[in-house]
């Protein structure tokens, strides 16, 4: 809902008549002068009828956003760079003339996007011309923002989390990083919350794939993408669940419809609502919230009563399918229609284009990550493409797509409670891994800790910061609550129970906002002192890398120097460690020129240390060169046929073992036997020992191609190589620093800790995978769940099913009280009858405060609303267009939007999307913003409704299955 900037009061209800002149009046008050639509458009740097044409591009035919008159006889240097909205890694071409970006093109070249932009993409160039952007850095003080130098800023914020270290202790900091950050940029930030001292550090992961993460690393050994969306060409059949990427990853939806319309493959879209996506299914299965497993199982039961499931891929590279079996044999075709409320006959069906038309992809998304069964849910979906042989091979596999545009990388680099960067854990071995690399004494890192217990102690995860602020300090397995929050790059809306982290936000000591705009956190609580706010300029304003979904990593150019008194991430996190009095150690072995850090010496030294997932060998000079020549990679292979890197996958997708030096193409496929290690093959990952119940974990009579270990084998360490022979194939340098670092035990150290790589170069050369070549589990003993089993979601509608489906009982862990069946024995399906699901809108992102202040997109997409099926909003007397609210079972959570009534979304379901913010209870906040930073469009968060509910193994939100009441307004 729009009102001018200067007013602080709510604006009445609109009715759909009148949406067009609530931009109109924005855009009015933004530039101080009345404007009609042909004014706005001109503005936004749109043709007339472009702002419609946005909301509806065709591959292809994406028009150049134009600035307007360029200025005669001065150069426009192009730049290119990567679009900072979701993960697919789209690579946009700047025009700069004079310093400033006058025009945008998709890059024509490039092999993800192929010259196209969603609305999205199409509009990043506004991102730097700041309309609604944070200037200077601001602090609240009795309740008015204040302007202040950097200096002070910094002076400030760094005396005050000395004064709260000194009281509290250091893990009295939440330090919350971003999916928006470079690589580099998380790396610095999980590097500097180790400094500090905690390993409470997290980002936007913990809540979309923390259980894509956990559940498909603890199948078959990394927590990512298998293939690519390029890819899916390939694919026979393609199954989409819990995904809508139409809207959440549109220019992803090109591959998926090249597999189905050129390669003929069949498109299944599983999903509770009838979305974008699903109109181009060729079958669509909807069913009820929160019962993946059961549709699963239930597709395997045909599987394996059919004869259907491949037996040699199974018997040679799948443990534990024998107790799969027996799981799947409850869920014959009546059960699985009792709880998922899929007809038995489309199960079949689905089951039987699957198995019969491979390979076969599977594509999932947050749909499937976002419940208190995400990790098992995804479990479910890797089990079952074990079953069907498609892990491994061209045209099958995981492809999962993310959300940000660095949520892969800023996981990768340790942006996790969990593990260090590269998934190191947090174990002693870790930490002295990273010490090596950092140049610092071990035990000087240890006194940073309360103690060593703390130091490998996984920490705090954002879905529960604010009741680690709230919790007495008996409640807490730390020395004090939470005291202060440092927010880079992460919004306030985007986890559930928010009446609750509105207290958390009001009880902290310190709340440190960075990021180019002021997010829900700077505005949503009832704050009056103690807020600082930091601009931190864009991705398109500094230089660095981005991993996208698929593992291919781009190198992404400054297209002009940040605007305003914006910084980017690295300055700031140098200043900040400056005056904590920790950058000398902490940049040792990073270049910094006038505290200025070198971005490319920052992928240097994770060079130097992520040998655990091969972020090795992407040197940047590698990354720019495979920028500056996108043409010559295949569309479908991404792989390089001629040019400087033929042979060579885009991106260098990880692993790329070894050196730069080595000159290893990347993996385009994970775990793909057909192809040799040195030319991006392998096999799955042995890191769960090599026996278990006295049946082996190793690969049996299978290997990848060209190894000279013709079965299965452990991972590789200095006492393997000996024991092979092959340690003679070691260089003096290399056999010198492995000594080094193993002291008395130099046979233990492994192919991870080798900082020489001269275990892992040995190991390539005679065909193997330096991690071992094992079997993936089907059975994950270190689970709550080995074999995965539906459990009703918390809040369920189906009371009768909670007996014999009963999430589990209440625990602890990430040190605060994890509730379970505590809660889910609360009925309340009488006052809130209707399932509540969320997802996302093509116009917006995350938490949508960036979106929403793009004059673009916020034309595109005007109001918060809620879908509401036909028959419900009959029987409840609610109108379309007309305002309802719409209330959740916790914390007196409640909202005010308008009615879509449609039947995208079944009976007894309504939808709402996730990215508005700046209505609390009815009420207007933008008067909570510093003036001239509110976002042009404002709308009641559906997390104000959203419940309790956590994944036990990564503590992931639930947000898809809730329950709510609607009514007329």
């Amino acid at each position: 809902m729009l009102v001018k900037r200067g007013s602080a009061k709510a604006p009445g209800p609109q009715s759909a008549g009148t949406r067009r002149s609530g931009i109109l009046s924005a855009a009015a008050a933004s530039a101080q002068a009345p404007v009609d639509r042909r004014t706005f458009l001109k503005r936004s740097g749109l043709a007339a009828g472009g702002l419609a044409a946005a909301g509806t591009l065709t591959f292809g035919t994406v028009r150049r956003a134009e600035a307007g008159p360029t200025t005669p006889g001065v150069e426009i240097v192009r730049k290119k760079s990567i679009c900072t909205h979701c993960s697919v890694g789209c690579s946009v071409t700047a025009e700069v003339q004079n310093g400033v970006w006058v025009g945008q093109e998709p890059a024509w070249d490039s092999p993800i996007n192929n010259g196209t932009h969603c609305a999205k993409g199409a509009s990043v160039r506004e991102l730097v011309h700041g309309d609604r952007r944070l200037k200077y850095p601001m602090k609240l003080e009795n309740g008015e923002w204040k302007r202040l130098s950097w200096t002070q800023a910094i002076d400030e914020i760094g005396a005050r989390l000395l004064e709260i270290r000194e009281k509290s202790g250091p893990e009295s900091v939440f330090w919350l990083g971003s999916a928006k950050f470079s690589n580099e940029g998380a790396y610095l930030f999980r590097k500097m919350a180790a400094f500090w001292g905690t390993n409470t550090v997290d980002h936007q992961a913990r809540i979309c794939h923390s259980t894509t993460v956990a559940g498909v690393a603890n199948t078959w050994g990394y927590g990512a993408m298998t293939n690519s969306y390029n890819d899916i060409h390939n694919a026979k059949a393609i199954l989409i669940i819990g995904g809508n990427p139409a809207e959440a990853h549109p220019v992803s939806l090109q591959h998926v419809l090249r597999g189905k319309e050129v390669n003929r493959a069949h498109m299944i879209v599983v999903d509770p609502r009838f979305t974008r996506t699903a109109a181009h299914a060729t079958e669509y299965v909807r069913l009820r919230p929160g019962t993946d497993i059961p549709l699963v199982w239930g597709m395997l039961w045909h599987i394996f009563e059919n004869g259907w499931e491949d037996k040699d891929y199974i018997a040679k590279r799948v443990f534990g399918m024998d107790k799969i079996r027996a799981e799947v044999a409850k869920w014959d075709p009546a059960e699985v229609e009792r709880v998922t409320g899929v007809p038995g006959a489309q199960v079949r069906k689905v089951a039987e284009i699957m198995a019969k038309n491979r390979p076969s992809t599977l594509i999932w998304c947050m749909g499937v990550t976002q419940h208190t069964v995400g990790t098992a849910n995804v479990r479910a979906l890797s089990i079952l493409q074990l079953a069907l042989g498609n892990i491994g091979v061209e045209g099958g596999g995981a492809n999962i797509f993310r959300g940000h545009c660095n949520v892969q990388g800023a996981t990768d680099f340790g942006l996790d409670v969990t593990s260090l960067p590269a998934y190191y854990g947090l174990t002693e071995g870790a930490w002295k891994h990273w010490c090596r690399v950092w140049g610092v004494d071990y035990e000087w890192m240890k006194g940073r800790f309360v103690s060593q217990k703390f130091m490998e102690t996984k920490g705090i995860p954002t879905t529960r910061w604010f009741d680690a602020v709230l919790a007495k300090p008996d409640e807490i397995e730390q020395p004090a609550p939470v005291k202060a929050m440092m927010v880079f790059g992460h919004g306030g809306n985007t986890v559930t129970r928010m009446p609750e982290m509105r207290k958390g936000l009001e009880a902290l000591d310190l709340l440190v906002v960075a990021d180019p705009h002021p997010t829900t956190f700077a505005s949503v609580s009832g704050r009056k002192d103690g807020t600082y706010l930091l601009p931190i300029c864009t991705q398109f304003e500094a230089e660095g890398s981005r991993t996208a979904s698929n593992r291919s990593i781009q190198w992404g150019d400054r297209v002009v120097d940040p605007i305003f008194e914006s910084k980017n991430d690295y300055d700031v996190m140098y200043a900040l460690a400056a005056r904590l009095g920790f950058a000398d150690e902490m940049f040792k072995r990073i270049k910094v020129v006038n505290g200025v850090p070198d971005p490319e010496d920052i992928l240097r030294e994770i060079n130097s240390g992520s040998l655990s997932t091969g972020y090795s060998g992407q040197s940047p000079e590698r990354l720019k060169l495979h920028m500056q020549h996108q043409a010559d990679f295949d569309r479908t292979t991404l792989k390089a046929s001629s040019g400087p890197c033929a042979g060579e996958y885009y991106g260098l997708p990880w692993p790329c073992w070894g050196t730069p030096e080595m000159k290893h193409p990347g993996t385009h496929v994970l775990y793909d036997t057909s192809k040799h290690v040195l030319e991006g093959g392998g096999t799955f990952r042995a890191r769960f020992g090599v026996e278990k119940d006295g049946a082996t974990l190793l690969a049996e009579g299978s290997w990848s191609k060209g190894s000279e270990i013709e079965d299965g084998y452990p991972e590789f360490t200095y006492g393997m190589l000996k024991k092979l022979g092959w340690d003679a194939d070691l260089a003096d340098a290399e056999r010198a620093t492995i000594e080094k670092i193993g002291g008395a035990n130099p046979d233990g150290v492994s192919w991870a800790t080798d900082l020489s790589c001269g275990i892992i170069r040995v190991a390539l050369k005679h065909g193997c995978s330096p991690f071992g070549n094992a079997k993936a589990r089907a059975v994950a003993w270190n689970l709550p769940d080995p074999v995965p089993v539906h459990r009703e979601p918390i809040y369920t509608s189906r009371r009768d099913l909670v007996e014999k489906y009963p999430t589990l009982d209440d625990r602890r862990d990430f040190r605060l009280a994890h509730l379970g069946k505590t809660v889910q024995a609360r009925d309340v399906t009488k006052d809130f009858p209707i399932i509540l699901t969320s997802g996302r809108l093509v116009e917006y992102e995350g938490g949508g405060e960036e979106t929403r202040s793009n004059k673009w997109l916020a034309e595109l997409q005007q109001e918060m609303f809620v879908e509401v099926n036909t028959q419900d909003a009959a029987r409840l007397g609610v109108k379309d267009g007309a305002m309802v609210w719409v209330h959740g079972p916790e914390g007196n959570g409640k909202a005010k939007v308008k009615a879509l009534v449609t039947d995208r979304v079944g009976p007894g379901v309504a939808f709402m999307p996730f990215h508005f913010a700046g209505f609390w209870d009815g009420e207007s906040q933008r008067g909570a913003y510093p003036p001239g930073t509110d976002p042009i469009v404002l709308g009641h968060s559906v997390n104000a409704l959203t419940t309790y509910g956590y994944d036990p193994v990564t503590y992931m939100q639930e947000t898809k299955c809730t329950l709510c009441r609607i009514v007329a307004a």
